[in-house]
């Protein structure tokens, strides 16, 4: 970490004289090649993620969300109203390019543009986005408009910290473990210590080259599987 020394010899953070607050998201679409990611929309996205996100979806799914999912139809369209509403949490539907459907959730959080800090996460992806090039793809979008559009510096992810599947995807997709925070939370009536991860702005142009590069249709055979792995582009 570059530091300098103030008038007294002590050591500070290094000077920023160039730096502008970043911005906050906009309702506007997020296009790829295997999905897109617009602002949720209870009318257009709320059947298709109801039978995605609920209807055929396992409860383990929902272990390591804070809330359990909804009771029928008629709660979750009203949570799914709620949330596409809300300025913080900014919640986007990803849509699949080849089959047109809504396949998941995500969204921005605890979004801070004096600092430049924002983060990722309420992820919520169905069975039929899971391990895809779109997954990959829509985690992806997002980062480079947080980074290139919005002007933020530091991306962070969290997670329950016995949530095994969402650690190793943090280091999947390039951010650092930067550690635990003990008793961070208490929800649905137990405990959660929360690792911690992030992205710099840095760090950003050389994984965007690996993104790039993992994402292009060449790195997946007929089948659609990946010929080389996301952690392999970025060696």
């Amino acid at each position: 970490m570059t530091q300098d020394f103030n008038l007294n010899g002590q050591p500070v953070g290094q000077p920023m004289p160039q730096w502008k607050m970043a911005s906050l998201p906009e309702a506007l679409t997020l296009n790829g090649h295997y999905c897109r990611l617009e602002r949720v929309n209870v009318d257009q996205h709320g059947k298709d993620l109801y039978e995605t996100l609920y209807a055929s979806v396992d409860q383990q799914e929902w272990t390591y969300l804070l809330h359990e999912p909804a009771a029928d139809e008629k709660s979750f369209m009203s949570w799914l109203r709620e949330i596409s509403q809300s300025h913080d949490p900014v919640f986007y539907t990803i849509v699949a390019t080849d089959t047109v459907k809504a396949v998941g959730l995500a969204s921005y959080l605890r979004i801070n543009p004096e600092h430049g800090v924002i983060e990722v996460g309420h992820l919520h992806f169905s069975p039929l986005l899971q391990k895809t090039a779109a997954a990959t793809e829509a985690m992806y979008l997002m980062m480079k408009y947080a980074f290139e559009q919005l002007g933020y510096r530091r991306y962070e992810w969290k997670c329950d910290s016995l949530n095994a599947p969402s650690r190793k995807a943090a280091l999947r997709l390039g951010f650092t473990f930067e550690g635990i925070f003990r008793q961070a939370l208490v929800y649905k009536g137990r405990n959660r210590d929360t690792a911690w991860f992030s992205m710099l702005d840095g760090e950003w142009p050389e994984l965007k080259k690996a993104f790039e590069q993992w994402l292009n249709p060449d790195n997946f055979n007929s089948e659609g599987q990946q010929l080389q792995k996301l952690q392999a582009a970025r060696c």
